[in-house]
């Protein structure tokens, strides 16, 4: 890992965080090297092996999360950092439902307070854990990042679902905004 200077860079960072989301994908600075930083697989982000204490941190360095090929990077105007993620950078805790033209919509909160709504832009996918077998759900964020799907959601989610019929193959199935999800075999 390069030696950058995390305060210079959350400096000039802190500035954004009053903003939605700032316009990452217009950012392109120069690489400035790799920070230890890593975004467990369970949410939890750690600096230099040291959890950070402080969500209000958390949600300021998701919002200059970038993703690039296989990397993530916090970017600002003028810095672009690599960080190491173990799955994904987001996690889904919660979901709810609304209706809207008769249809139903389900919005997925993250650990860092992200809203996602489940639709054609925000794709859900359930991919089988090669190990155990497991079912580990996906929902796109945000410039090709996901969130995977805290189990307890996900079995909500199972309970919401539908069983549709495919070539005599019976599939779970959820709906929202319009769209139709796999949530796998039956």
């Amino acid at each position: 890992m390069s030696d950058v200077n995390f305060d210079n860079f959350l400096s000039c960072a802190a500035g954004i965080e009053n903003r939605k989301l700032p316009p990452v994908d217009q950012w392109n600075p120069e690489f400035c090297g790799d920070i230890d930083i890593r975004i467990a697989r369970n949410g939890s982000w750690y600096h230099e092996g040291r959890p950070f204490l402080r969500p209000s941190l958390v949600r300021l360095l998701s919002s200059i999360l970038k993703r690039e090929g296989d990397d993530y990077f916090l970017v600002s105007p003028v810095e672009k950092m690599r960080i190491q993620v173990e799955d994904v950078p987001f996690i889904a805790v919660g979901m709810t439902q609304e209706e809207a033209d008769g249809k139903q919509i389900l919005y997925f909160r993250t650990l860092t307070d992200d809203l996602v709504r489940l639709d054609a832009e925000h794709p859900l996918r359930v991919q089988t854990d090669s190990l155990s077998g497991e079912p580990r759900p996906y929902i796109q964020v945000r410039g090709g990042m996901e969130a995977r799907i805290h189990r307890p959601v996900f079995y909500e989610l199972v309970e919401r679902g539908r069983e549709v019929i495919r070539q005599g193959v019976p599939y779970l199935i959820i709906e929202s905004a319009g769209q139709q999800f796999d949530l796998g075999r039956l």
